[in-house]
């Protein structure tokens, strides 16, 4: 899907070709020359990126947190807790970036509205945005996103474009923003290149520095769930860059397309139905999305995800989100075969977002029920390998 890139809000009228001045030797063709440059626009433009730059200078990095496992495994797990972001998730991290790079495009421009293809996270980070720099947004999601994501984009004051059919989002975004003459931000194209991967404080660099004084300072595995696919290239990318051993790992959900399209090799993957994890898992392979750098991907069956949650909930008194209990289940059965193997080392996960977004989902027995979920068997495993360090899923 092509990106909208309007013509300047402002500025003078038609510019004239300017001819080579008096004098000037040459074979009498006219020197075509059109200069577009708008005093007021940059004005504008400068303050926006001083804007968003600034959010980024007054906000401290995230924690890494230490999940607790039995000393005698020789095994360190950590949760890189990205809840902690002024929004409230990983996206925040995306979000900023692709207002620099809409902005620094000349894509984004004063008093045009900036549309988003959303499941939620990543609106609720750019609505902030677009209102830190005076902006109107719209975010286009799924009508079964959860109430309290779009109650988070209204209060930063964003509005919801709710479609009943998930798979139309993309084309929905496009042609608002066509018909409005705003833009349309498509992070699933532009989420793994808005973002300096060579370092600059992303979430990659930001780990490693973290990590440079635990037992274990280069991680084993890194483990990263893939909406768009930007952080788990960021990271790739990342850990290529500065010739570290760690590999990633990518877990996906149900009802996504990314963990077969990696296996087949195939670009043009899909499926039918949509993911219950809001935020990760794709019904396409996004352009963002970047297999060739992936180490490792699992399936991981929805189920496992919730009683993940619960045992996050239970072991460390957090709550998060269903992308959070996707990769802590994969960052465990990581942990399981490390210790059945004897080997020591440390493995790093995230905490994507916080669970009060989906109390009336995740931790609903209701909608679990409505869903068809049996967490009971996941729990057991999760609960045994903890105890004893056998994993009989």
């Amino acid at each position: 899907m092509s990106t909208t890139e309007p013509a300047p809000s402002s500025g003078p009228g038609p510019a004239q070709p300017s001819l080579s001045p008096p004098g000037a030797r040459d074979s009498g063709a006219a020197t075509l020359d059109v200069d577009r440059s708008d005093a007021e626009y940059r004005a504008w433009l400068k303050d926006a990126v001083r804007k968003v730059q600034a959010d980024s200078n007054r906000s401290a990095d995230t924690h890494l947190l230490s999940f607790p496992l039995p000393e005698t495994w020789g095994i360190d797990l950590y949760l890189k807790d990205e809840s902690t972001h002024p929004t409230g998730s990983l996206k925040h991290r995306l979000a900023r970036s692709l207002f620099l790079y809409g902005l620094c495009n000349g894509w984004i421009r004063a008093g045009r509205p900036v549309f988003e293809a959303s499941s939620g996270s990543t609106a609720v980070s750019e609505a902030y945005f677009a209102k830190l720099i005076g902006v109107p947004f719209i975010a286009v999601m799924p009508r079964t996103t959860s109430r309290e994501k779009t109650r988070l984009i209204e209060f930063h004051g964003g509005r919801c474009h709710l479609v009943d059919d998930p798979r139309s989002v993309y084309e929905v975004s496009a042609a608002l923003a066509a018909e409005s003459g705003g833009h349309y931000m498509d992070q699933f194209t532009y989420a793994e290149r808005a973002t300096d991967w060579r370092g600059n404080n992303n979430i990659a660099e930001s780990v490693y520095e973290q990590m440079k004084f635990e037992r274990f300072p280069e991680p084993a595995w890194i483990v990263a769930t893939a909406g768009t696919g930007g952080t788990s290239a960021t990271i790739a990318r990342y850990v290529r860059y500065m010739q570290y051993d760690s590999r990633v790992c990518v877990p996906d959900p149900e009802n996504s397309c990314f963990f077969d399209g990696w296996l087949r090799g195939d670009d043009e993957a899909s499926v039918e139905g949509f993911s219950r994890i809001e935020g990760i898992g794709r019904p396409r392979m996004e352009p963002s999305f970047l297999p060739s750098a992936i180490d490792r991907m699992m399936k991981v069956p929805d189920g496992a995800a919730m009683a993940a949650l619960r045992t996050l909930e239970r072991t460390m008194g957090r709550r998060a989100g269903g992308s959070t209990g996707t990769g802590l289940w994969s960052a465990l059965k990581i942990v399981s075969e490390m210790a059945g193997e004897g080997r020591t080392g440390s493995v790093v996960t995230l905490i994507c977002d916080p669970g009060d977004r989906y109390l009336d989902k995740y931790y609903s027995d209701d909608w679990l029920a409505e869903q068809g979920l049996d967490i009971a068997p996941y729990a057991r495993t999760l609960e045994t390998f903890l105890a004893t360090g056998d994993w009989t899923g």
